[in-house]
């Protein structure tokens, strides 16, 4: 028979013990990952094992979830937002829904690629390229710079995604170095001549069949085709166009901590792992990204981002590449 004394003890212990429980239950974080599948899951799982820390993975593209968090406002499960491009930060900077990065993790990354707010920091960087068929057109025949293509010689020759993030980073890029008028010239010449794709896989993949001469494209979509089918047995070949132009424009990925986070404390930890040694070595196995983490080696034979020599526009120039949209829209692309 239990004793009165005795039941109000064990029932002490019960609420003790739950207790405990609930305190040493596992924290988790909500990544919102608009970058690569792969990257996220290969940064995700480096992190778990490293911390024990389990982070929950909601993938979409950058756009779309930069415009649900938005929308979520305060309310976001987001802890973390992870963008293949700078600009859906930029977006996120401007609406204030970013907290500030510890100093420690900022100082990890040289400077122009992170935000100067504070409140989002580079992870990896890529650069745009134009992948060409040799069979179809000879490198040395592709013009000296990108804004060429408007030109009418090379009407149904083209493949572009005027939905990719870095495209409209481009028309950016060119309205910032050479004027409105001339970023509207180059899309109307575009959409004259060239073929639209719904990504840049399909447009790499449409070069390597002979659909079309070339498509602008990022660098690492060349290196998985690559990789998945062997670079003996694909056709397409990568130009990089240097000199400033903005055919060689470097674009960013990125990360920040939402403000409306609970486990800021956590959070914060997983952006630090995301641009440590381990997380930039686990973040460019993944993807033929280049580690933004001064002397990480990427295992892919890239070109050396020291020889890509970019048009100086950082990620502050680009801004949330609003202007891209609207002029797609005046020039019937989108």
């Amino acid at each position: 028979m239990t004793t009165p004394l005795f039941a109000r003890l064990l029932a002490v212990a019960v609420v003790a013990l739950a207790g405990s429980t609930a305190l040493a239950a596992p924290a988790e974080l909500t990544l919102y990952n608009g970058q690569h599948k792969q990257t996220g899951l290969a940064l995700v799982d480096a992190f778990e094992k490293a911390t024990g820390i389990k982070v929950e993975i909601r993938q979409g593209s950058s756009n779309q979830l930069a415009n649900q968090i938005i929308a979520e406002g305060s309310r976001s499960p987001a802890d973390v937002f992870y963008a293949e491009e700078s600009t859906p930060l930029a977006a996120l900077s401007e609406h204030g829904l970013l907290a500030p990065l510890d100093a420690s993790t900022l100082n990890q990354i040289p400077k122009e690629y992170t935000n100067k707010a504070g409140d989002w920091v580079g992870v990896t960087a890529r650069t745009r390229v134009v992948a060409f068929n040799p069979a179809l057109i000879e490198e040395k025949d592709l013009p000296q710079s990108v804004l060429d293509f408007q030109k009418p010689e090379w009407q149904g020759k083209i493949a572009i995604v005027p939905t990719s993030g870095a495209f409209q980073e481009q028309i950016v890029a060119i309205e910032h170095t050479s004027g409105r008028d001339t970023a509207q010239a180059w899309l109307t010449g575009l959409k004259r001549n060239a073929k639209i794709y719904n990504n840049n896989v399909a447009a790499l993949n449409a070069v390597d069949r002979g659909e079309v001469a070339i498509a602008l494209i990022n660098n690492y979509y060349w290196y998985g085709l690559a990789k998945e089918d062997g670079e003996n047995n694909i056709k397409a070949k990568l130009h990089y166009f240097g000199h400033g132009d903005p055919g060689a424009l470097i674009t960013v990925s990125g990360v920040g901590v939402l403000k409306s986070s609970p486990h800021q404390a956590l959070a914060q930890k997983f952006v630090a792992f995301m641009v440590s040694e381990a997380g930039q070595k686990a973040a460019v196995a993944a993807v033929a990204e280049y580690p933004l983490r001064p002397h990480i080696r990427s295992p892919f034979a890239l070109k050396p981002f020291d020889q890509i020599d970019p048009p100086k526009v950082t990620p502050a120039d680009l801004g949330s590449a609003h202007d891209a949209l609207v002029l797609e829209r005046e020039a019937g692309l989108n």
